[in-house]
């Protein structure tokens, strides 16, 4: 599905424009940053995946 520093896009812009997030942090909230301006958001994992629209781009290294 979606790992750490996956880029993904979720289903409302960010207010500057941009839609790309990466997650930066994963457990039982995931924090996701603005790829446009770095803004950092937290939020349960519940949440996440009702706002999630699409993975974007894997990880280029992802560890499982």
């Amino acid at each position: 599905m979606y790992g750490l520093h996956d880029l993904v896009e979720m289903k409302k812009p960010h207010p500057c424009g941009t839609n790309r997030w990466e997650i930066i942090r994963m457990g039982a909230d995931i924090k996701i940053q603005c790829t446009g301006c770095g803004h950092i958001v937290m939020m349960p994992r519940r949440e996440f995946d009702r706002k999630l629209k699409k993975l974007l781009q894997k990880a280029e290294n992802s560890e499982k």
